[in-house]
């Protein structure tokens, strides 16, 4: 009896674990797993009704249902979380939700709700738990934003994102005491009244990205972590100039159309400050301080509100003392004031990239003790100082950009000063690269950069910096991982001795167009045991360095040089079997002398970047390497025939032809022939 108990009791449970979980099978249209039904792109027209009653997630994005209907959730008390984007939904009927009083996700973006808005904002205050409501793409103004998310309360996150909301004022977000997350990205707006936010006591993030404003005056959200209002019209931002301690961390000003730096509030906590891509400048130097000075007028219906500005005092950012991420790059900064980085102790991140400097002078302390990534490429840099003295350097610095400058050095022993630097580019400056006894002259800004012994130097590049052919020893002392010395025509030309000193350490290196050739004295490559990849793009190598078939490259570039053929069993070697991707083209390759190509091709590790670029020299012609026409193939054997053996061949026939008939001439007239011999050489018998 007991047995039988026990057999009935398991049966029961099998079957109820079984109803609890169901498999994807189970459901001809959605897979089903984890409480969540997908349903996504399957043509519905309505919600499906026979899904499990314990779901909590349903997705139905892309399907063709394009009104919700009373009830349509109703077997699905326990849902939390609805997905309904790209349905073309035109109205959610006023009882669609009355059973999921639990949903707290709902997700509507790019459907058409500005059809039915109002029936559809009875359907949404049915909802108590909602959380999250996304809105984005359905072609609602602020009217009928206000109207969808009037009294929703519980709200914590809400996008109206790509709508056609043109301003805002302080009726459209009432009573959203929760709300956190604000997303009006890509609108119309142009206008936003004061006091349009004054009611979301709780808002920390606000993206206002992609719209028409034009400028931002007495910003006064200081409860705001993160403010994104890139790619406006902005000339103007002006914060409230009061003793609030603002909670701001992000402040994203980006693509806009800044005149000035932005006049920040005075107590911050701001992290990162986004300026790139502005117009901004500044202009104390033009300025007199009768001129120094501007009012706004700023009309609040019948008020006027005058506020002073002083235009020209380019130290007004407040305190930044916890910024550590400052980008002003693609602007129009000429100099920056001194004193301009005066507290900011935590920066670690500054970007003047693609500014106008001719030149920059560091001298706060704090700031070069922090900086850890300093971008000062695409400049007109002719003169950088920085202030180094006892105790004062440069300990944290380790990403250092002056590319496209014009500078002839650096600060004088920059490398000594900066202990944990690992990456320098100085590519395009008219720079020269000290030798063994370089000659400094005792000059705040050396006449030349002394690389030796910068022990955490990692990646310098000094592509086209016009250097003259590089001494011996030039990066002794160093542990370089990648160099690039690309489009310097007379760096090389005494071969790769210069290189000697970190040819153990090297994995990256590139060599375009610095003089190597056949002439070289010295390209010999088996040193550089740790290559990975390798650039001897447009050079003059006339035969394949026989040194690189002992290496593990991965990269190869040999294009624009004067190689007629590469090694004949180029991938049955270290180099073919550790050899992933090689460049070829342009140069002027032998049609007839091409077994390695073939080779080269049957290998499925190796891959031809610029298969159908490479060609053939055949009878000073050029031919696609890739496609060789028979007639060339043809031609080319009769050329690797053996001189010797073809003369063999073709004078047999004629050997053969003479001596048949002379054979013939001789049977058919034997018996004249030899009386003829008899008479003429017939003697007496003397006895």
């Amino acid at each position: 009896m007991a047995l039988i108990a026990l057999s009935i009791f398991l049966s029961v449970v099998f079957l109820h674990t079984g109803s609890g979980s169901k498999p994807s099978a189970d459901h001809s249209l959605c897979k089903l797993e984890n409480r969540s039904a997908d349903c996504n792109r399957k043509w519905l027209d309505s919600v499906p009704v026979d899904l499990p009653s314990g779901t909590e997630e349903l997705l139905l994005d892309a399907n063709s249902i394009q009104t919700l209907r009373n009830a349509s959730l109703e077997p699905y008390q326990l849902l939390q979380s609805l997905r309904l984007c790209e349905n073309g939904l035109e109205l959610i009927e006023p009882g669609a939700f009355l059973g999921s009083r639990s949903l707290s996700l709902l997700f509507l973006a790019n459907n058409a709700l500005f059809m039915n808005y109002s029936m559809t904002a009875t359907a949404l205050r049915s909802l108590p738990a909602l959380r999250k409501l996304d809105l984005s793409g359905n072609q609602l103004t602020e009217e009928m934003m206000a109207t969808l998310i009037q009294q929703l309360s519980s709200l914590e996150s809400l996008s109206v994102a790509r709508n056609a909301i043109m301003r805002l004022d302080d009726s459209h977000f009432k009573n959203l005491l929760h709300l956190q997350n604000l997303d009006i990205q890509q609108n119309y707006i142009f206008e936003i009244e004061t006091g349009a936010f004054e009611d979301l006591q709780g808002l920390q993030y606000l993206n206002l990205a992609y719209n028409y404003m034009p400028c931002i005056v007495d910003f006064d959200l200081a409860q705001l972590r993160v403010l994104n209002v890139s790619n406006n019209h902005i000339e103007w931002f002006l914060a409230a100039q009061n003793d609030v301690t603002f909670e701001i961390e992000t402040l994203d000003l980006s693509h806009n159309q800044l005149l000035f730096f932005p006049l920040l509030p005075q107590l911050n906590k701001l992290q990162t400050l986004l300026l790139t891509h502005n117009r901004m400048s500044f202009y104390g130097n033009f300025f007199n301080d009768s001129e120094s000075t501007l009012q706004i007028q700023f009309l609040y219906g019948n008020v006027t509100n005058v506020t002073t500005v002083n235009l020209w005092e380019e130290i007004s950012h407040g305190t930044l003392s916890f910024l550590s991420f400052l980008d002003m790059s693609w602007n129009q900064f000429y100099y920056l004031p001194e004193r301009f980085s005066e507290g900011m102790v935590s920066l670690t991140h500054l970007d003047l990239s693609h500014n106008c400097l001719k030149t920059l002078h560091i001298n706060e302390r704090e700031l070069l003790s922090s900086l850890e990534h300093l971008d000062l490429s695409y400049n007109q840099l002719l003169d950088l100082q920085m202030s180094f003295s006892p105790g004062v350097n440069l300990p944290n610095l380790r990403w250092f950009n002056l590319s496209y400058n014009r500078l002839h050095g650096l600060p004088a022993e920059f490398f000594t000063h900066s202990a944990k630097i690992t990456t320098v580019d100085l590519s395009h400056n008219p720079i020269e690269i000290c030798a063994l006894h370089g000659n400094t002259d005792g000059a705040a800004s050396p006449i030349c950069i002394d690389i030796r012994n910068a022990g955490s130097l990692r990646k310098l590049y000094l592509a086209s910096c016009s250097l003259k052919v590089l001494g011996s020893h030039v990066f002794r002392g160093t542990s370089l991982v990648q160099l690039d010395l690309s489009d310097n025509p007379s760096a090389l030309l005494d071969g790769l001795v210069p290189l000697q000193d970190v040819a153990p350490t090297l994995q990256v290196l590139f060599l375009r167009n610095t003089g190597l050739s056949a002439a070289s004295t010295n390209v010999n490559f088996s040193a550089f045991q740790k290559l990975k990849n390798l650039d001897l793009s447009e050079n003059s190598l006339a035969s394949f360095p026989e040194s690189l078939t002992g290496l593990k490259l991965s990269i190869l570039d040999l294009r624009r040089n004067c190689l007629h053929s590469l090694p004949q069993h180029i991938t049955q070697n270290q180099l073919g079997k550790s050899l992933r991707v090689i460049y070829l083209s342009q140069n002027p390759f032998d049609c007839c002398s091409l077994e390695w190509w073939d080779g080269l091709r049957r290998c499925h590790t190796v891959h031809i970047a610029d298969m159908s670029q490479v060609t053939c020299n055949s009878s000073s012609m050029l031919i696609s390497a890739a496609n060789l026409p028979e007639s060339v193939l043809q031609s080319c054997m009769w050329l690797t025939v053996d001189i010797v053996l073809l003369y063999i061949v073709l004078a047999f026939p004629t050997c053969l032809a003479l001596l048949v008939a002379f054979g013939i001439f001789f049977l058919t007239f034997r018996q004249r022939i030899l009386r003829m011999v008899k008479n003429r050489y017939r003697t007496s018998s003397s006895y």
